[in-house]
């Protein structure tokens, strides 16, 4: 996979849990809600990452990544990934939440 390999697995977490959209949990048809919900965590992250590559603590290898930057020296898919990753875990619960809905309706 080489460099789009980050994307790739990216992209996989969004088609894993894509279903759970479409089945109803409706993360997506909220947006404002999930802006709340990801945004300051993401941006908590973002400049802890951004500080440890300033530092030289942290790096990314160059051969599993586009090599396209976001400001402050932070990868593309890092960036990415603090917004995909916590939409994935919102819509698992939501999906856990859903399943436990329709359980409750089949049961009585």
């Amino acid at each position: 996979m080489g460099r789009a390999e980050y994307l790739v697995v990216l992209g996989v977490c969004v088609l894993v849990t894509l279903p759970i959209e479409l089945a109803g949990a409706r993360v997506y048809r909220r947006p404002g809600r999930l802006v709340r919900s990801v945004l300051p965590v993401a941006a908590v992250f973002l400049v802890w990452d951004a500080l440890a590559i300033a530092a030289g603590v942290w790096h990314f290898d160059p051969a599993f990544v586009t090599g396209l930057r976001a400001p402050f020296g932070i990868p593309l898919e890092e960036v990415l990934f603090f917004a995909v990753i916590p939409v994935c875990g919102v819509l698992t619960y939501e999906g856990v939440g859903l399943t436990g809905r329709l359980l409750r309706r089949v049961r009585r």
